[in-house]
């Protein structure tokens, strides 16, 4: 059967975390094809908070069989933890539910530390990175001097490699006057890590190719947003990889014929962490009203770094690129319920940059910083709506905020969230 890919459609954050929750009840494999533990995927499950941030979501689906695909960078240390916290919440983590690519790279302690390096240089320049060493384990890869997952087949010459790169890493961190890594204390939780990963190993491009040839249904499972794209995103305030469509075929050894399905996840306002240009970024009450207090789990601080996202109006802009560029058959809208109490809703619609009207984001940051969004004004709505279940239960205006971020990006939204549990989700 074919895959379905799902993406963030926004600058990360945008609730995948329950959307590939939700779409891998009708999923036998849940596969993730990019970024390492800078995502964060919460989902929640009655009085559970399962906040992943390596792992599938659908590994909290019984059925699913969960795969860490060749495109990733992982922190092995990081991602034993998380197995651990997953199997004391009772799910199970087995060879026979969990696959990781062994050709996936490692995230080493050298990474993480040269992460901070590089961020502390460049100061007032800094990209806001989650310094999980995610940046320079894909320069290594690039680099062509990465450790990848297979590499811990053998823990001998695992650990000869580990200390390799602490020792050229050490150089860079003297040359900086920070502070250098002890290499025997930094790899002996590697190859603790290494040992238990061991049964997990497999060239899960081959089982994914098989597995859609024997009829089953794939769920791809994107990390970070669009926007962050290396590539297409607001360069050099992007992630390191490629969090679109693209990237998934790449990130899990996949052929373009095997999608039929592209789900974008889109928050029903616009929220960013980190550096970079947002136009429609609100900084004053309005702004404070969407990201909430911080005093609830759904207010609007990053699940892996615990900062506040910037918040601001809905960018259709930037969605509407998102959907050219990944090729959304599908949105779904999240977060529609924090829009409740509202008198009424800006939705931009297009730029204007230096007198010209834009339809798409420009090119580069310049321009970016100078657009100025063209704002429509619909309706808002006072109705609690966390209840609401079928399109019937939503009010007029909440109906018509949706159908016109439909028609300005050229996508249908079949799906809304209407709260944080599984069950708060609107079918339209």
């Amino acid at each position: 059967m074919p895959a379905t890919v799902l993406v963030g459609a926004q600058w990360g954050d945008e609730g995948k975390g329950r959307i590939a929750d939700w779409l891998a009840t009708e999923s036998d494999v849940v596969a993730r094809y990019g970024g390492g533990d800078n995502a964060g995927h919460t989902v929640y499950v009655g009085q559970q908070v399962f906040k992943l941030h390596t792992i599938p979501s659908g590994i909290l689906r019984g059925q699913v069989m969960c795969v860490l695909g060749n495109g990733m960078v992982v922190n092995p240390v990081n991602l034993v933890k998380e197995m651990d916290q997953l199997q004391a919440l009772g799910v199970t983590i087995t060879p026979e539910r969990l696959l990781f690519s062994t050709r996936a790279h490692l995230i080493t302690p050298a990474h993480i530390a040269l992460d901070a390096a590089s961020e502390k240089a460049r100061g007032a320049q800094a990209i806001g990175t989650t310094l999980r060493g995610i940046g320079p384990a894909y320069l290594d890869k690039t680099g062509r001097k990465g450790i990848r997952a297979g590499d811990m087949a053998n823990i001998e010459e695992f650990a000869d490699a580990l200390h390799q790169s602490i020792r050229e890493a050490n150089e860079v961190l003297a040359r900086q006057d920070m502070a250098t890594l002890d290499a025997d204390a930094a790899v002996a939780p590697y190859i603790e890590a290494a040992a238990r990963l061991q049964p997990f190993l497999a060239d899960t491009a081959v089982y994914l190719n098989q597995r859609l040839q024997e009829g089953a249904r794939v769920l791809c499972e994107g990390a970070q947003g669009t926007l962050l794209d290396v590539d297409h995103g607001s360069y050099p305030f992007v992630t390191s990889s490629s969090p679109t469509a693209g990237g998934a075929l790449t990130g899990l050894g996949i052929g373009p014929g095997r999608i039929d399905r592209v789900v974008g996840a889109a928050k029903s306002f616009s929220t960013r962490v980190g550096a970079g240009p947002m136009p429609t970024e609100l900084t004053d009450a309005l702004g404070d009203r969407l990201r909430g207090t911080g005093e609830h789990f759904w207010d609007e601080y990053g699940t892996t770094t615990g900062r506040p996202r910037r918040c601001g109006w809905l960018d259709a802009v930037m969605l509407r690129y998102a959907v050219l560029i990944n090729g959304c058959t599908e949105l779904v809208l999240t977060k529609l319920d924090i829009l409740s109490g509202f008198e009424e809703l800006k939705l931009a619609v297009a730029y204007r940059v230096d007198g010209k009207l834009l339809d798409y984001p420009p090119t580069t940051n310049a321009e970016l910083e100078r657009a100025e969004p063209v704002y429509e004004t619909l309706s808002g709505w006072q109705e609690d709506i966390s209840g609401a279940r079928r399109g019937g239960d939503l009010p007029a205006a909440a109906r018509r905020y949706i159908q016109r971020i439909a028609e300005v990006c050229g996508t249908p939204v079949h799906t809304v969230s209407v709260g944080p549990e599984r069950d708060q989700l609107v079918q339209l």
